[in-house]
């Protein structure tokens, strides 16, 4: 697959909102999985992808297990923890503690192997953690196949306490001055909010926006309310509002310029 520009005149403006319950899942013991689109056995052909995210994927991996080492090639992945510690290892010598508030890019490129587990003691020295680590990860194309492999992270956690959407990971030209970190689709880009109860921010206006609800409820102007583990894909996105509702709130944002043809 390759992303192309969205067509010419726009999409038009909808919005389709999935539920949690109705995502593919996989229990493999070790693993708990919820996927938002295609992945691995499970296969829709009407639900592949949304504009550029191909996968979007909701884990929770026990103590002391993980994803042994394994190959990609080119995908932008992002890994966004929300509870516990992400250990990431690659074969370009890349290695890193993953947590919340930490945002998490590799770029497969021409090719690479690494691992994902939880078993952060091992590498920190610190006190076993007997807890699950929950975790989403999500893929994008990039620009151009083959483009060397490559690491990138940043711990944003002061930017998100100040409130708003923050920009996580942008390949997005007007991203460039205050991304956390950088992604090879000049595209596409993924923001983030930790919303207080009844905060609200307003989704970017773009042809596609995918709308996931990480943690907490929210409510969506002109299409109602969403649970944690809901997602609304919105195409011509005219920059509605997110308020959260009954507590906090934690949401993951894709604004997308362009669709997989």
């Amino acid at each position: 697959m390759t992303s192309t520009p969205g067509p010419t005149p726009g999409p038009t403006p909808a919005v389709d909102l999935r539920r949690a319950a109705d995502r593919f899942q996989t229990d493999a013991g070790w693993l708990d999985s919820a996927h938002c689109f295609s992945f691995g056995p499970h296969y829709d052909p009407a639900n592949t992808h949304f504009g550029l995210l191909l996968v979007s994927n909701d884990d929770v991996v026990a103590p002391g297990t993980g994803f042994e080492t394994h190959p990609h090639r080119d995908m932008e992945i992002v890994t966004w923890v929300l509870d516990g510690q992400l250990v990431h290892q690659d074969s370009e010598g890349h290695s890193g503690v993953i947590h919340p508030g930490l945002a998490q890019r590799m770029s497969a490129g021409t090719g690479i192997l690494h691992s994902e587990k939880n078993d952060a003691w091992r590498i920190t020295g610190g006190p076993e953690h007997l807890e699950p680590v929950h975790f989403l990860q999500m893929w994008v194309v990039p620009d151009e196949a083959g483009i060397r492999p490559g690491y990138e992270q940043l711990d944003i956690t002061a930017e998100l306490e100040k409130g708003g959407l923050v920009t996580v990971a942008s390949g997005l030209p007007e991203h460039a001055d205050h991304r956390a970190i950088r992604i090879q689709n000049r595209y596409a880009g993924l923001h983030a909010a930790r919303l207080a109860d009844g905060e609200t921010v307003s989704l970017p206006t773009a042809p596609f926006v995918h709308l996931f609800v990480a943690r907490g409820a929210v409510d969506l102007e002109a299409a109602g309310a969403l649970a944690t583990g809901d997602a609304a894909r919105i195409t011509a996105s005219d920059g509605r509002r997110v308020t959260a509702v009954g507590g906090p709130a934690e949401v993951l944002v894709w604004e997308m310029h362009a669709q997989l043809a």
